[in-house]
């Protein structure tokens, strides 16, 4: 029987005959499922059987905000062999199975995330009726867990949408909101949510009277023939998944298995049926659950969800500060970008500034495009587009900064001008405002030299473009206040980033680790290594971009300013190859003057994809005619980034290995299947990589000396993770 102090699962019949069953995972935050659920998932299901006053069910979660989030962590990280998780894939695929076949039906009252296995159990039901509520969603992020759907979403999903959609939302886990589910079919129904078990209710009910309801009519277009084509023949199908699996590949560069697993399952499914791809599904899943990809993910996932709770200090004592109002100085792409997150994601009005109305005229473009790029994608209408821009303010001089609690400087590189803004700050703004410096290099205790209150002045290191990078990186300084500390973690976390707190010193974190791969990379293409052969091998490591496309983006110009402040706090083994200068004497600045180490505007358009400018080896010198494995790229550039993490966690840069690792991949992009510099290091083994090191040192001198905590990790044989 069901132990009704700890149930998971309650029931209630109401008067009309519908039984509501509310499923709420005792001290939890959200609801999961584990497969110690079952029993008593069986015995609900077994009541709904047998109890004759019982005409139909409605499932409710008992949380807030969530339906069900998908699996429990834990209890698939604890997993120690295949054949144990393919047994927890078929307890699920049969319990679900069971709710699908039962006569009376069941419909899901979704309000908030249905992720995972949660989708998968609202898919088991007979109906689905969804809150209008922003935060309902449905998903299968399990492709980022480098797992698959193990319990027949898939397939019923794709019964639903057709298996060009199925195949979308399984390898993205891209959410599906409420509108768009009603629109696929995958909800019968939207509704507000104080109405949201009543309509379920509603329905469970007309479907035991055998009212399905009323169809809609399809509508015949290009859209609808071409799928048709494609799912309904064998060969269209053929077609179908070949390409599918082609653009995968071509995404994923072979590094994520799960992906061409779901592909596998899904194209069973279309060919031999439900049982056929239930098998295949049971085998992949236990494959997947102990491979080396989905541990290093889920480690990810863990890290990640730990730093949501992480205040930034470890004093819990210290809460962080409410604002009100963020004043933004500079409207170019990193100002305007940091003023959408702070209105849209944070839902705090902004003040911008700007030193002319041109300036200001630019970032308010900036937003405004940000915004319209919701309403045209129709995650948000025009009337809130016009109340969001409502938030913003601006001005060309320190106007209305009076009642501001934040100020973030996006302005040039230069101390100078760093310096006259914090002065300008102090003398416009109340004595508590905070001071922060987007600077991506110059320690943030220069910046606060000038400062009359050094303790409000802290680093928020935003990565560009602000509205797609995940990461924000907050930098104390010895006489930072810890609430200012919790204050800037707090305001990163409402603009949806990811937040890691790092010490203060030239390069913080990311970009100090960044700089000696980009000048390894220019070392090996200065002898003779052709730029495309660069990044390519880098690309197939699984870094999203080549360490030479990396610094056109970012501009070739910055890297030469930055440059030189690496190599005066470092020095010899940060200094880049001299070539640099000839650059900038040649004006090549990257992307944003379309001249650099690649083609760009009307010439790349002619020649199609993305090519060499050649002229740049005769700028540099170089002739691009020697050959280099892949992987002695690979290594020489990805073993420069990792040592100099390994040196930040010993300088007492990072607080922790944790921050390091996700540091890495969401600011840096450093491969996530890898799961981060100090997890591959744990994978490979600190004295196999420090023999790699040692042997780079002999070879290339002083740029490749050993981290000292490296060393000591491989004598001692410990791990950076447990």
């Amino acid at each position: 029987m069901i132990d009704q102090d700890k149930k998971v699962l309650s029931l209630e019949v109401r008067s009309d005959g519908v039984a509501v069953i509310t499923y709420d995972v005792p001290d939890a935050p959200v609801n999961t499922l584990k497969a110690s659920f079952s029993e008593e998932f069986a015995e609900v299901l077994g009541r709904l059987e047998s109890d004759s006053s019982i005409k139909a069910a409605v499932i409710v979660s008992g949380k807030p905000d969530t339906f069900v989030a998908g699996a429990d962590i834990d209890m698939l990280r604890d997993v120690k062999t295949a054949s144990d998780a393919e047994r927890l894939s078929r307890l699920a695929q049969e319990g679900f199975r069971r709710l699908e076949g039962l006569e009376k039906p069941v419909v899901a009252a979704i309000h908030g995330a249905a992720l995972g296995g949660g989708f998968e159990l609202a898919l088991a039901c007979h109906g689905r009726v969804l809150s209008d509520d922003n935060k309902t969603t449905l998903a299968f992020p399990e492709v980022q867990l480098g797992l698959l759907p193990g319990s027949n979403g898939l397939q019923r999903l794709a019964r639903i949408v057709g298996l060009q959609a199925v195949l979308d939302f399984g390898l993205t886990g891209k959410s599906l909101r409420a509108s768009k589910a009603r629109k696929l079919g995958v909800a019968d129904d939207v509704v507000p949510r104080p109405i949201l078990v009543q309509v379920a209710a509603e329905k469970a009910l007309a479907l035991a009277s055998g009212d399905k309801g009323k169809k809609k009519k399809a509508h015949v277009d290009v859209q609808a023939l071409t799928a048709l084509a494609l799912e309904k023949n064998p060969l269209g199908r053929k077609v179908l998944f070949k390409q599918a699996r082609t653009m995968a590949l071509k995404k994923s560069g072979g590094h994520y298995p799960a992906i061409e697993r779901i592909i596998d399952v899904i194209e069973t499914y279309a060919d031999k049926g439900m049982e056929a791809s239930s098998e295949l599904e049971n085998r992949y899943f236990g494959e997947l659950c102990v491979s080396e990809t989905a541990r290093q993910l889920i480690g990810i996932f863990e890290a990640t969800t730990a730093l949501k709770k992480d205040t930034g200090v470890d004093d819990a004592s210290v809460k962080p500060r409410t604002t009100r109002k963020i004043a933004v100085l500079g409207g170019g792409l990193m100002g305007g970008g940091i003023a959408f997150v702070s209105i849209q994601n944070a839902r705090i009005p902004v003040r911008m500034k700007e030193r002319d109305l041109e300036g200001l005229s630019r970032g308010f473009k900036h937003v405004h495009e940000l915004l319209s790029e919701r309403v045209k994608k129709r995650q948000m209408t025009r009337i809130e587009r016009t109340k969001k821009l409502g938030m913003l303010t601006g001005t060309t001089d320190f106007s209305g900064f009076g009642d501001t609690d934040v100020v973030i400087e996006a302005v040039f590189e230069d101390l100078a001008l760093k310096h006259r803004m914090v002065l300008d700050v102090e003398k416009s703004c109340s004595p508590e405002t905070i001071f922060a410096s987007n600077t991506s290099s110059i320690p943030i205790s220069k910046i606060a030299s000038v400062a009359k209150r050094p303790e409000l002045v802290v680093g928020m290191h935003y990565f560009s473009p602000v509205q797609k990078m995940p990461l924000l990186e907050v930098i104390r300084t010895d006489k930072t206040a810890p609430w200012v500390v919790a204050t800037a973690v707090a305001i990163g976390k409402k603009q949806g980033k990811t937040v890691i707190v790092v010490n203060d010193g030239t390069g913080f974190y990311t970009s100090r680790i960044l700089g000696p791969l980009m000048n390894e990379a220019a070392y090996i293409l200065a002898e003779g290594i052709p730029v495309e052969d660069i990044d390519g091998a880098m690309r197939k490591w699984g870094w999203p971009v080549g360490p030479i496309t990396l610094l056109d983006e970012v501009g070739i110009d910055i890297a030469a300013h930055i440059g030189p402040i690496m190599v005066e706090a470092f020095g010899e083994r940060m200094t880049p190859p001299p070539m640099f200068a000839k650059l900038v004497a040649d004006d090549r600045k990257g992307r944003k003057n379309e001249r650099g180490f690649y083609v760009y505007g009307g010439k790349r358009k002619k020649e199609g994809s993305k090519q060499v400018d050649q002229s740049v080896y005769k700028v540099l010198g170089i002739e691009p005619k020697n050959k280099m494995a892949p992987e002695e790229i690979q290594m020489r550039c990805s073993l420069q980034f990792v040592n100099e993490a390994v040196r930040c966690l010993g300088d007492g840069i990072l607080r922790s290995a944790r921050d390091g690792d996700i540091g890495a991949i969401f600011g840096l992009g450093f491969p996530p299947f890898r799961g981060g510099p100090f997890r591959w290091i744990d994978s490979v083994g600190a004295p196999e990589v420090l023999r790699r090191i040692e042997q780079y040192h002999e070879r290339f001198g002083k740029r490749w000396e050993p981290a000292p905590l490296l060393v000591e990790m491989a004598k001692s044989g410990k791990r950076f993770h447990p």
